[in-house]
């Protein structure tokens, strides 16, 4: 099966990349189950690179639904070191617009019914999230956006997402509380994406796509589907340019991530006190 060393996870909108050729896929079985769709590997720019559709083809998956363990296992089997998360968010600040661009470097979990890690059955690990998102790579993600020279967007780089669980969107009073609690970005699907990436060991970075206000700004209107997908869809063409570039520049530098090593200070069972089913099923993570 064709290895790749960088990953990309399409979210809401982006469910193929236009840049890829030699284009193959794979239906990848994992312990965890199937990923969301097949994953597709090619070439951009002469580099190889995976490419998931987080909801499926068709946006069949809600994000609950999304099977976050075998997404991240699958591209780990694959050989993924640095994975980017293109991602539709609401934006809790008057100065992120909709169509911005937000590179997140922290994110809150409100997530309620989502396994959010690959241990358990055998094996302990607590990995850190102090820094959930590598920064090396989110600083290949905004050189990427800058060279574009967009004139029809913003780029901010850090902040915080807040991901809830979904499918509906929140009340005005919870827009509310999410801004009290100094998040910038509102989305569904970075956790336990994040989170689980960490403890496979892969660096990880989000590449935000501002797509409406949420319900808080008292001028705006407050969002539905049709108006998220319909910003997205505007910012489509942009994220592809982005990411054709960030690979590029991905190759080229390979940075060596916090990420990469984060099961040397965080695995506390002994591989040699483990199953060997759970020894099999964390070899692919410690790779």
């Amino acid at each position: 099966m064709t290895r790749a060393m960088i990953g990309v996870i399409g979210g809401s909108g982006l469910y193929q990349m236009d840049s890829l050729t030699e284009a193959e896929e794979h239906i990848v079985e994992t312990p965890f189950g199937r990923p969301s769709d097949v994953v597709v590997t090619g070439k951009v720019n002469g580099t190889q690179v995976a490419f998931l559709a987080r909801h499926g083809k068709g946006h069949r998956l809600i994000p609950t639904e999304i099977p976050y363990r075998a997404n991240i296992y699958a591209l780990k089997s694959l050989g993924v070191r640095y994975l980017i998360s293109v991602s539709a968010v609401g934006s809790l600040r008057e100065e992120i617009c909709p169509l911005d661009m937000v590179l997140p470097d922290q994110f809150i979990d409100l997530t309620k019914h989502r396994i959010s890690t690959f241990f358990g059955n055998d094996t302990v690990a607590h990995v850190s999230m102090a820094r959930p998102v590598c920064p090396m790579l989110s600083d290949l993600l905004a050189q990427a956006i800058e060279s574009q020279n967009f004139t029809d967007l913003k780029l901010h780089k850090g902040g915080t997402y807040v991901c809830i669980e979904g499918p509906s969107f929140s009340s005005v009073a919870e827009s509310h509380w999410y801004r009290s609690m100094g998040a910038n970005i509102i989305g569904m699907t970075n956790m336990p994406e994040a989170k689980l990436a960490r403890e496979a060991q892969i660096s990880y970075a989000t590449l935000a796509l501002a797509t409406d206000y949420d319900c808080w700004h008292p001028k705006e209107e407050h969002v539905t589907a049709d108006i998220a997908i319909a910003n997205l869809m505007k910012n489509a063409e942009h994220a592809q340019s982005v990411l054709s570039s960030a690979i590029s520049l991905i190759d080229q530098k390979r940075p060596i991530s916090i990420a990469h090593n984060a099961l040397n200070s965080s695995l506390v069972t002994p591989l040699a006190a483990m199953s060997a089913e759970a020894g099999n099923r964390l070899n692919i993570l410690l790779q």
